[in-house]
């Protein structure tokens, strides 16, 4: 009889989930509990704490799969424990979210055991922090002088997210959603849903964000947290697309209010592109530090292995 039980994702279950995601010291997007909460709908995830290890259990694309055992301590019984589990059940292993480093542990144990696809379209991308907060050198040239030509024509500041500051965020939403759906499609319905979700337990999700204001108006947002003891993983960002500069001033100052907030941050994750050309495009844009490649992993070993 399997010794693990899934069950849906409350509120209750960060206390327990932040460290074992600090354990994990991942700058992936896919572990922390924000992005967990926030996507539940989509997703339809199922958490199982595992002695020092989370285990989410999810639907994806139609196929029931497990995110990587995240935590510390021994991988080997969390592993087991998941192929007893799926052979109860009479459906495959199938582990996502399998970085390089999560393969050379898997193969480490189970030599040619699991066979690796990789899925270009979750990489995350990542940037240096300190270049994101200043877009100093020839690449980020661009940035910077839409930023100086936004300065320059708006008499704009930047504040910290609050509750008072999410209504006015929401209205933006709105009319961002309306102006954007044709554009990027069905992703855009489950997105909106993601962000209501998480400005709705904004506090207790622990999420960090700015505002983005002109003469008073929000025209940009952006909120989420950190992953990792020097990642921060940007969950959302949106600015008015019809003003020149607005989305590279979101990006900048955000990342300069959290490095004021986290002194150990070296890294900002700004997350995949769901194979979206024009989120391809615009991240690309940013000059990422690296991707953070991610595989899906089916078990192909036998019973025996």
């Amino acid at each position: 009889m399997s010794v693990l039980t899934f069950r849906p994702i409350t509120l209750r279950d960060k206390k327990w989930v932040d460290p074992i995601v600090m354990a994990e010291n991942s700058p992936s997007a896919d572990y922390n509990f924000g992005n967990i909460y926030i996507w539940d709908k989509y997703y339809k995830q199922l958490i199982c704490r595992f002695e020092d290890r989370m285990i989410t259990k999810l639907r994806y694309e139609g196929e029931r799969a497990f995110v990587f055992p995240i935590g510390s301590g021994p991988l080997r019984p969390a592993i087991e424990a998941l192929r007893e589990f799926c052979r109860e059940r009479g459906y495959p292993l199938l582990l996502r979210g399998v970085t390089e480093k999560h393969k050379e542990e898997l193969d480490a144990l189970y030599p040619g055991c699991f066979e690796y696809t990789l899925e270009e379209r979750l990489s995350d991308y990542i940037y240096s922090a300190e270049k994101l907060s200043t877009y100093s050198g020839k690449a980020l040239h661009g940035k910077k002088n839409h930023c100086n030509r936004f300065e320059a024509e708006h008499d704009w500041d930047f504040l910290p997210l609050t509750r008072e500051l999410i209504p006015g965020c929401l209205d933006m939403l709105d009319v961002w959603t309306e102006e954007n759906s044709e554009r990027l499609e069905s992703s855009i319905s489950y997105e909106h849903d993601a962000i209501i979700r998480a400005f709705a337990a904004f506090e207790h999700l622990g999420l960090e964000g700015g505002v983005l204001r002109s003469s008073g108006k929000i025209i940009g947002f952006s909120l989420g947290e950190m992953t990792s003891p020097d990642t921060f993983d940007v969950h959302f960002e949106k600015a008015e697309i019809n003003i020149n500069g607005a989305y590279p001033m979101v990006c900048r100052e955000l990342t300069r209010q959290i490095m004021a907030a986290h002194p150990e941050l070296r890294y900002i994750n700004r997350e995949d592109d769901m194979g979206i050309d024009a989120l391809r495009t615009s991240k690309l844009s940013y000059k990422p530090e690296f991707l953070l490649q991610k595989n899906l992993a089916r078990w192909t070993g036998g019973d025996n292995a």
